[in-house]
């Protein structure tokens, strides 16, 4: 007899040296190097050829890898016209799927079956690469400006901030974008990273697979939850309506937005650093905490005393849309699509090591329908 596992929870589906969790211990490393020391010491730009290769790169090569996303950063002529011509209320989401998936057109030769070739490994870069370009661009043309074109002298999340907004961000505020992008880089076989893998395995092109990635991630219950806990936080508006709203929520079954996570039985190691990082920046730059951030850390401890004999405790997205908004004056709109940015370093290694050991996904199923019956005779 078959057992079905709702959500495959805890089923293998494939085999991967790209990250790994520690769910009991609240543990997350990539390659094998934990998510503090990479935070700490590395780029975004660094972990993204981690994630790739399998190891550290050299100086050189790091040099290297950062000149050919700085070529790479330019949009295609045709996407731009394509972007202009889509709704300004379109979400962000929709529009970058869609984008992703136009600029397959561009590169006819990318393809599994030759997943080392020159072609290919130019469009995994291109995908990373571009992202950051998409994103801004649109945060820009929704509103009805020009997109501001990218520098090719400065660091990926240098740039993209300054493809927001058109001025240059302190050093502070890059390195706290730099380790966001670093947190969301890479999460072992997550909704959005099995998406692209089963569309990898047919054999489709990086950039269909990408784009499946993207729509998978656009969802509540994956990408899209760090929206709905600034949503939430704005909703009980400061600390003194926590416990009831709180105690509401439960009684009626309803989710608490940013609290807890299939992987892990602990907090968050990615919210613990962010939460660090925020505090840790306020205190630097001699602000005050906001009514949205002790509203969340009133929702914190309420939640620790009533769910933590559950194991539920936040996640990543609990306070990187407080970080997004509050420090980095994002919209709320293009939360996830930043995620998406981080991500795709993480799905373009995860294409790269399906389709060098494919085999196609095919799941079975258990049949809950009507028995064999002929057609009625008329």
């Amino acid at each position: 007899m078959i057992k079905y596992i709702p959500g495959l929870a805890g089923v293998p589906a494939t085999e991967s040296s790209i990250s790994s969790i520690d769910g009991k211990n609240g543990i997350l490393t990539y390659r094998g190097y934990s998510i503090e020391d990479l935070v700490k010491y590395a780029s975004f730009e660094e972990v993204s050829m981690l994630l790739r290769d399998g190891e550290l790169p050299d100086k050189n090569r790091l040099d290297n890898f950062k000149d050919v996303l700085h070529k790479r950063y330019e949009v295609k002529r045709n996407i731009h016209s394509m972007m202009w011509s889509l709704p300004s209320t379109g979400h962000p989401m929709n529009v970058l799927q869609t984008t992703i998936a136009a600029m397959a057109t561009f590169y006819p030769d990318a393809g599994a079956q030759n997943p080392d070739s020159n072609c290919t490994q130019s469009a995994l870069t291109k995908i990373i690469s571009n992202m950051s370009t998409l994103v801004a661009m649109w945060t820009r043309i929704s509103a009805g400006y020009d997109p501001i074109p990218p520098s090719k002298g400065m660091s990926y999340a240098k740039n993209f901030l300054y493809m927001s907004s058109g001025e240059e961000p302190n050093n502070n505020i890059v390195k706290l974008f730099d380790a966001c992008l670093i947190l969301h880089a890479e999460h072992t076989i997550n909704a959005s990273t099995f998406s692209a893998m089963v569309t990898a395995s047919t054999l489709a092109n990086p950039f269909a697979s990408i784009s499946a990635a993207v729509g998978t991630l656009a969802g509540s219950l994956h990408g899209g939850a760090n929206e709905d806990v600034l949503k939430m936080l704005d909703e009980i508006g400061n600390a003194k309506n926590v416990r009831t709203y709180i105690e509401n929520r439960l009684k009626n079954k309803q989710i608490i937005w940013g609290m807890g996570h299939r992987e892990y039985s602990v907090k968050d190691p990615r919210a613990n650093i962010l939460q660090n990082m925020l505090e840790s920046y306020i205190k630097k730059s001699n602000m005050h905490f906001s009514k949205r951030f002790e509203t969340a850390l009133e929702v914190e401890r309420v939640c620790e005393e009533l769910l933590s004999n559950k194991g539920i405790y936040p996640n990543v997205d609990f306070y990187s849309g407080i970080v997004y908004a509050e420090i980095f004056k994002i919209p709320q709109t293009h939360f996830t699509p930043i995620f998406a940015m981080a991500r795709s370093s993480g799905w373009t290694a995860h294409w790269h090591e399906q389709v060098k050991h494919n085999r196609i996904f095919r799941p079975t199923q258990i049949y809950t329908g009507a028995d064999f019956r002929s057609y009625p005779k008329k």
